[in-house]
């Protein structure tokens, strides 16, 4: 009887080869390029971080007294000083010139009474060039206490002032002026409006443009006589006749021209 013994099978679908062996040179070179992708992508976080540096070196830099609005040059300026100026601007405080908005600062000026448009321009290191282009007084109201209100032809209130100032049209209305910066009411627009609306044919004979709670217009001559202008319509017609009545009609101190009807001019003696 021959012996009997155990054989041990291989597993199925195990292979009987042993395993590849990686080339040493190829196992060097992919480590390499590890390493060098490593190096790589520290030098462009080294890059990247000493560019945030230089930037906010710069930042900070562009934040110090060096390069504030220090210097304030102001042309065109009459009657608001240079210290309102740099105010109204935003300016006072010297702020670094970076943080400037030229758009804001301008808007600023010209909410100040007198100025009518603004410029400003930034001068690196230190200055800030500011130019203005004042209002012209063509109006004058009569406000509280006696005093005088200078208007612009928008009916801006330039200025307060005691003595009526000479050479302008006054014009009253409803309601009194507001204080410089201001704004003429509605209910003083038609006065406003037809003193800005006068022809030269007359015009520098008229010293009073008055309008009553009902919106009738009455003129004040230096003849002296009035004229009734009525209500706002057809004013170019009114003013027409006007010029023809001052022209052709034989007038005496305080006699009234009423011009309400257009072509229909009528003079009632005073």
């Amino acid at each position: 009887m021959s012996p009997t013994g155990t054989r041990t099978r291989p597993a199925s679908g195990a292979s009987s080869q042993p395993p590849a062996r990686i080339d040493p040179r190829i196992s060097a070179r992919r480590t390499e390029v590890a390493r060098e992708q490593g190096r790589r992508r520290f030098r462009l976080a080294a890059v990247a971080l000493a560019v945030l540096v230089v930037l906010f070196g710069i930042w900070s830099l562009l934040h110090t007294s060096l390069f504030s609005a220090r210097s304030l040059a102001v042309v065109g300026d009459k009657h608001e000083t240079t210290a309102q100026i740099e105010a109204a601007a935003g300016l006072a405080g010297h702020p670094p010139l970076l943080d400037v908005n030229t758009g804001a600062a301008a808007r600023g000026i010209e909410r100040l009474p007198w100025i009518r448009i603004a410029w400003v321009t930034v001068h690196w290191p230190d200055g800030v060039q500011v130019l203005v282009a004042e209002q012209t007084p063509k109006l004058v109201m009569a406000g509280a206490d006696g005093r005088w209100a200078e208007l612009s032809a928008h009916g801006r209130v330039l200025a307060d002032v005691t003595a009526r100032p000479p050479g302008l049209i006054e014009v009253a209305g409803p309601q009194a002026p507001g204080p410089p910066g201001s704004t003429l009411g509605a209910a003083d627009r038609l006065a406003l409006r037809v003193a800005t609306t006068l022809p030269p044919s007359f015009r520098a004979q008229v010293t009073l443009v008055t309008v009553e709670a009902a919106g009738w217009v009455q003129l004040a001559m230096t003849t002296p006589i009035l004229v009734d202008i009525g209500d706002a319509s057809q004013l170019q017609a009114k003013y027409e006749d006007v010029s023809a009545m001052l022209a052709g009609a034989t007038l005496h101190d305080g006699d009234v021209v009423d011009v309400s009807v257009p072509g229909a001019p009528t003079v009632t003696g005073g």
